[in-house]
């Protein structure tokens, strides 16, 4: 399984979520996505990718998505994909990635699933 986790070394719950893959012998690729900025496509993917609704990756409490004026709710999910493409503040953090899953790893205990999922 290929496994990969969009990774912002400052956040508490990141590194924990990093930790917890390596606890369980999985060295993920590690997308550090405010330096590299993932395209609207690649978002648009882990937006299909996860469970529940695309707003569910944006971190809708920070002040950069206050400050876009995005409402989720009224804009289409290639258009929330479109924003976090510009402005990669916006995406939630962590995400883990394995095969075609996605999850938010918030709290990290979230990334179980995966793990209890992979064969």
């Amino acid at each position: 399984m290929h496994w990969k986790i969009y990774h912002n070394p400052r956040c508490s719950k990141s590194r924990q979520a990093l930790q917890m893959l390596r606890d369980n012998g999985i060295e993920p690729r590690i997308v550090e996505y405010l330096k590299n900025p993932p395209s609207a496509a690649e978002v648009l993917e882990l937006m299909h990718m996860a469970p529940g609704p695309a707003r569910d990756l944006l971190r809708t409490d920070d002040a950069a998505f206050r400050e876009s004026g995005i409402d989720p709710d009224a804009v289409d999910t290639a258009a929330l994909a479109e924003a976090v493409g510009r402005e990669p503040r916006l995406l939630q953090r962590p995400i883990v990635v394995c095969g075609q899953r996605a999850v938010i790893g918030r709290p990290p205990e979230a990334i179980r699933t995966l793990l209890e999922a992979q064969p």
